[in-house]
């Protein structure tokens, strides 16, 4: 819950860089990460205007068998839209 905290601050701060570097100061320390943590991590992405970023996130979340749900859809969708890739928030909202 700590580390999600942490993360989700960085996302309010919009410090982007800072959300990644603890997931991956998480991950090598064998912290769990869960969809509440990739879903701050993208959104922080989104808000410091990281679409590649944010979208590499959805990536390592499917690849480690994290469950994407609708705050991360909705993240992605946004993030998409900030960044003008219309059909990539579709193919999105048809995964949903």
């Amino acid at each position: 819950i700590t580390c999600n905290s942490a993360v989700s601050a960085c996302e309010k701060g919009g410090r982007w860089d800072q959300a990644l570097r603890l997931l991956v100061e998480m991950a090598s320390t064998r912290v769990e990460l869960n969809t509440i943590t990739y879903n701050a991590a993208v959104s922080a992405c989104k808000k410091g205007g990281q679409l590649d970023q944010a979208l590499k996130l959805l990536v390592d979340m499917a690849s480690s068998h994290v469950e994407l749900d609708t705050i991360t859809y909705n993240a992605a969708i946004s993030a998409c839209e900030t960044g003008g890739r219309w059909h990539q928030a579709l193919r999105f909202l048809v995964e949903m």
